[in-house]
């Protein structure tokens, strides 16, 4: 065991490198989803300082989430920004309830095919919702790219600059300095040369008051989430912010050797988070997967690095707020640019290509549902679509018939649920046997039968003995299998 002074040092190291990380990462996120900077940070230093304390996975580190920025948009234009507060304090109580009604484990049962979908489209949509940023322009300008000289072309190529700064660093730095984000690199790089050729472009607004920007619920908030969609709003909220969170704590699980996560106090501690986050109006937080491998790869020791990282932002925003004001809008826009490329994530679906056709098509059609209609119809789609697959491979049923006419017997092998829904399948089979052959039934790969095939059986066997032929099945068999003793002692009464 390390001495502690020894873990104090690694943990100080990795929250420096996380801060840095989570930084312009809070503000960029809080631009996407149409808030001021100051929330996304606000929403940074509670998932740092209250959800680090609380965690029950140590090693993970929670913020705001680009996964959940198309999300916060659609709500705050819909809904207004108090009543995006009270969704999130009531998503934030799902949550919580969920985690203490120990349903974490569920939360992780969520298809991947859903899941990588709904973060595609996503990032299609955070691509497509920042350029203007980019530009220093209002969404929907008539002119893709602005003429040369002017303001938004300067933006332009700050945003730019910034998004192939993260590309180039990603790829090419110095094993000795991975440590060092991308993100970092991109917007420092940006800062530094529109502050050298003094461009009259748009910055970072951060308030002097940081309780200014907050927004508290009302009486009205309150009784607005009663309509159906807010309500719809608010599970959609709890079930992306947890999924993410987990999948997350999973993945972080397996890069280190330290404590396993408890995925159910994980859970209740993200509720707690997101509902103090509802309570001043900030962004909603998920445990993310870049912050918190950047905290493992960094050598964290002990949840103080994610609970440090969180008083480092915090420290910034109360008494450094003019160094925050330098940072160009057009840079945090591009390093989004860059998140939302990263969220389409091609070697999700070369996974899901290995699982069959099925998930790849659930996952295009989440993608497609999201980009051409909303969020929520994207994900009910996914969810539609994977009920169905359940559905159809829990009623699909084989018969498969070998025919041996020189034995004059014939063998039917079933596999699958022999339920009423495929009973046409079944006597279809049976009523093209000649009436002359004797069936043998192998039940072994069946799974299970209800009573309407199991009539069927019944019948087909004592017609078959009225006409000179016979069923052979192992009767006391398929009655022990499925608790059917009625059925095997008529049949033995029968024989006797």
């Amino acid at each position: 065991m390390k001495p502690a002074s020894t873990a104090f040092t690694s943990d100080l190291v990795s929250s420096l490198v996380v801060f840095l990380v989570a930084l312009p990462l809070c503000m960029g996120i809080a631009i996407a989803s149409g808030m001021p900077p100051a929330l996304g940070l606000a929403t940074g230093v509670i998932g740092g300082i209250l959800v680090g304390v609380l965690s029950g996975a140590p090693f993970q580190v929670s913020g705001p989430a680009a996964g959940l920025a198309v999300v916060v948009f659609e709500a705050a234009r819909e809904f207004g920004p108090a009543a995006l507060g009270t969704i999130l304090l009531l998503a934030g109580a799902i949550q919580l309830l969920a985690g203490r009604f120990k349903m974490g484990q569920w939360f992780r049962a969520i298809s991947p095919a859903v899941v990588y979908g709904m973060l595609a489209g996503i990032g299609i949509l955070i691509v497509a919702g920042q350029f203007h940023v980019m530009i220093d322009d209002k969404p929907l300008a008539k002119a893709i790219f602005p003429p040369e000289g002017s303001a938004h072309h300067l933006a332009f190529g700050i945003g730019l600059l910034t998004f192939v700064s993260i590309l180039f660093w990603n790829k090419f730095r110095p094993a000795s300095m991975k440590v060092i984000p991308g993100s970092l690199v991109g917007v420092v790089l940006g800062t530094a040369v529109t502050a050298f050729f003094q461009f009259d472009i748009k910055h970072v607004e951060i308030p002097a008051n940081l309780w200014s920007v907050f927004t508290f619920p009302t009486q009205e908030s309150l009784l607005g989430i009663l309509e159906p969609r807010a309500l719809i709003t608010i599970f959609t909220v709890a079930l992306i912010a947890s999924a993410e969170t987990l999948l997350s704590t999973a993945a972080v699980d397996r890069m280190h050797s330290g404590p396993r996560a408890d995925y159910d106090k994980e859970l209740s501690a993200q509720g707690v988070g997101n509902m103090l986050c509802g309570l001043i109006g900030a962004l909603p937080m998920t445990g993310v997967i870049v912050r918190s491998s950047a905290n493992v790869q960094a050598g964290a020791k002990t949840r103080l690095s994610t609970i440090l990282h969180g008083v480092w932002l915090l420290v910034l925003v109360l008494a450094f707020p003019g160094v925050l004001r330098l940072i160009p809008m057009a840079s945090l826009a591009g390093i989004l640019v860059f998140t939302g490329f990263k969220l389409v994530d091609l070697e999700h679906l070369k996974k899901l290509k290995t699982y069959g056709v099925m998930p790849v098509f659930i996952y295009a059609a989440t993608v497609t549902g999201i980009v051409a209609v909303d969020l929520l119809t994207g994900v009910a789609i996914g969810f539609g679509l994977t009920v169905v697959q359940i559905l159809w491979n829990a009623t699909r049923f084989h018969v498969d018939v070998v025919n041996n006419p020189s034995r004059n017997r014939t063998d039917v092998y079933l596999k699958g649920l022999a339920t009423f829904l495929r009973f046409p399948k079944l006597a279809r089979a049976l009523d093209a046997i000649p009436t002359s052959s004797t069936i043998h039934v192998h039940i072994q790969d069946l799974y299970h039968i209800d009573h309407t095939c199991l009539d069927l059986l019944k019948a087909t066997a004592e017609q078959r003995e009225a006409q000179g032929g016979r069923l052979e099945v192992h009767w006391q068999e398929l009655a022990h299998r499925y608790h059917l003793r009625h059925i095997a002692e008529a049949r033995l009464d029968e024989a006797a």
